[in-house]
């Protein structure tokens, strides 16, 4: 398959399939390293996300111990 037969395959797929970007950006991993003040946020949110998640369990059971059970 010749250069300009592949380019013009690989743009038909495009326009029919409407990819917007290149699938094999989305499975292989970045090599590019983000900046620390990212790193920083990144794991700010994180903690703040686990803390969210953590109080909302906690919330629940405490609704759960409130019930009583008759017979």
């Amino acid at each position: 398959m010749s250069h300009h037969d592949r380019d013009a395959e690989i743009a038909a797929f495009i326009r029919i399939k409407g990819v917007t970007r290149c699938p094999t950006a989305c499975v292989v991993s970045t090599q590019g390293s983000p900046s620390l003040a990212d790193q920083a946020a990144l794991a700010e949110y994180a903690v703040a996300r686990d803390q969210l998640l953590r109080t909302k369990i906690a919330t629940r059971w405490q609704v759960f111990g409130s019930l009583r059970f008759r017979n």
